[in-house]
């Protein structure tokens, strides 16, 4: 590949990366959600995730021209390779850890996407189009159940406090900015989404009656394919059946 078409590849991979690992994280909540409706709105939500990472994973096959499918790129790396956000793999602990982690990535991904879909790059354009309505509903929904946890009991507001005290550590890394979107003329710099970022989620956990989250460190790392114990576990429950049955159609 040309240093364009490999910077092309590998950003979409990010995005790709951590639609995919979040949609897997979303789905283990299907059938252990704390509500009938919520498996359901869940699965929804996982369902729109995977779908982003199928458009982005198989246009960064396209981009890469290695001959790679959207099922290659997700089944056939290994941990290293992966370019996804470390917010993206935590484990979910418990709801209020989830509803957190929603709010948190759902509102850059919206950020994101929104100014993606008017990018130079027709394919990408075409993913943040569609996806940031999505997304939309994914704010939405994360923000409800912040204000009702946040709000509501003592206990529920002492889960969702210290939910949102734990993933803050690793929200620094949404808006690192590096030399590959700087090359990259249709890339979104993330940094100039921070500002936005903060004051959208910052207004949702104010109004949610919680103390606003600060941390002395910030983990990072994910974009140059160095990540937390758990991305192995999940990957190795991701890709069993593929790496069991190479090859195999149904």
């Amino acid at each position: 590949m040309s240093a364009s078409l490999s910077d092309l590849f590998f950003y979409t991979l990010r995005l790709g990366d951590d639609a995919l690992i979040s949609a897997q994280r979303t789905a283990e909540w299907i059938a252990a959600a704390p509500q009938l409706e919520e498996d359901v709105a869940l699965g929804n939500i996982g369902l729109d995730q995977l779908g982003q990472a199928r458009s982005l994973l198989q246009y960064a096959g396209v981009v890469e021209g290695a001959g790679r499918s959207e099922d290659h790129l997700a089944y056939f790396r290994d941990e290293r390779e992966f370019l996804n956000l470390q917010l993206c793999e935590l484990p979910n602990g418990d709801f209020a850890h989830a509803m957190a982690r929603l709010l948190y990535f759902a509102t850059y991904q919206q950020l994101l996407y929104d100014e993606l879909r008017s990018c130079d790059d027709e394919q990408l354009a075409g993913v943040a189009g569609k996806a940031v309505k999505e997304v939309a509903y994914h704010v939405d929904h994360a923000t409800q159940w912040v204000l009702r946890l946040g709000d509501g009991t003592e206990e529920s507001h002492r889960r969702m406090e210290q939910a949102l005290d734990a993933l803050w550590p690793y929200t620094a890394e949404l808006f690192e900015s590096d030399e590959l979107v700087r090359r990259l003329a249709v890339a979104v710099d993330p940094s100039t989404l921070q500002d936005e970022w903060t004051r959208r989620v910052m207004a949702v956990i104010d109004e949610s009656t919680c103390s606003r989250p600060s941390a002395s460190y910030q983990h990072s790392g994910g974009r140059q394919g160095r990540h937390t114990e758990h991305l192995g576990y999940l990957l190795a429950e991701l890709q069993h059946v593929a790496r069991s049955h190479p090859g195999a159609t149904w």
